[in-house]
């Protein structure tokens, strides 16, 4: 919806072009695409590398697990294998601030969550938001741990030192949150999918 309604606003035609987690900026730097609305999470390392428009969203890495043994606190994770997308927000958390935590790590979010399926980790931890549509559809398990670590910003990227199709969306993300963009888009796309634990201000940011 976002990626149509930019493209509509800017006066293109959309193109999508899939991207792994792990391959987004590289799709950015090689001219591959022009801007990059894949859940793109904003981190130091990130910015040094591409440059991100102003976030519209706020994220952070959550932990879901069976409920049958459902992880509910950070403690239960040390010395067990936890499962993780290579390139994401959750890898990084793990491997810098839980060491302690024995990582499986995997190409893409179909492969994780078999991997999860398969008994081969205690639990996986990825954004809380993928996880609350995920656990909805898949009830047997549970987003256990709803926030660890740090608030994230979701945000679009574009190549480092393209400054006018930043500045374009800078304005743009600031026109859609004044409009209720994101919430009404929340309300109709994601909010069937969360259910009903989930609230609009648990993800989306408030018109500044």
């Amino acid at each position: 919806t976002l990626a149509h309604k930019v493209a509509k606003d800017l006066g293109v035609k959309v193109k999508f072009v899939q991207v792994n987690a792990n391959n987004r900026v590289d799709a950015l730097n090689s001219n591959k695409v022009d801007l990059v609305l894949a859940n793109f999470t904003v981190t130091p390392e990130r910015k040094q590398v591409i440059d991100f428009a102003k976030p519209y969203m706020k994220v952070s890495v959550g932990v879901v697990s069976p409920k049958t043994k459902p992880i509910t606190k950070a403690s239960q994770l040390k010395g067990k294998n936890v499962i993780v997308t290579k390139g994401t927000t959750a890898e990084n958390y793990f491997t810098s601030k839980q060491p302690d935590v024995n990582l499986l790590k995997f190409d893409s979010k179909t492969q994780q969550f078999n991997a999860l399926k398969n008994g081969r980790g205690v639990a996986l931890a990825d954004d809380n938001s993928y996880l609350y549509a995920w656990s909805k559809d898949n009830p047997k398990y549970t987003v256990g741990i709803k926030s660890i670590g740090p608030k994230s910003y979701i945000a679009p990227a574009v190549k480092k030192g393209n400054k006018s199709l930043l500045n374009w969306t800078n304005k743009e993300i600031d026109k859609l949150t004044k409009q209720s963009f994101f919430v009404k888009d929340y309300n109709t796309q994601l909010k069937p999918y969360f259910g009903k634990e989930v609230k609009p201000s648990d993800i989306v940011l408030p018109v500044k």
